[in-house]
């Protein structure tokens, strides 16, 4: 039996690549958010997994560089 990662977690939406914040489940799909926050979406219980250290580190500096650069806030 596959479980989804608990809220609050780090996760990998392998449908698109993205990593992610769990906020949440609401009905079949597992919500997440980017790190660093912006706009939630919807991911399928089955393609989401646990993110590796790796993973959470470069999604950590792709969004400090985005943040330095003055794409986000």
């Amino acid at each position: 039996m596959m479980t989804t990662p608990p809220v609050g977690t780090y996760a990998v939406d392998t449908r698109s690549g993205r990593v992610g914040v769990v906020i949440g489940h609401e009905g079949p799909y597992v919500q997440m958010r980017p790190y660093g926050g912006g706009r939630e979406w919807d991911a399928e219980p089955g393609a989401v997994r646990h993110a590796t250290l790796a993973e959470r580190l470069s999604a950590a500096t792709a969004y400090a560089n985005a943040r330095s650069r003055g794409e986000v806030p």
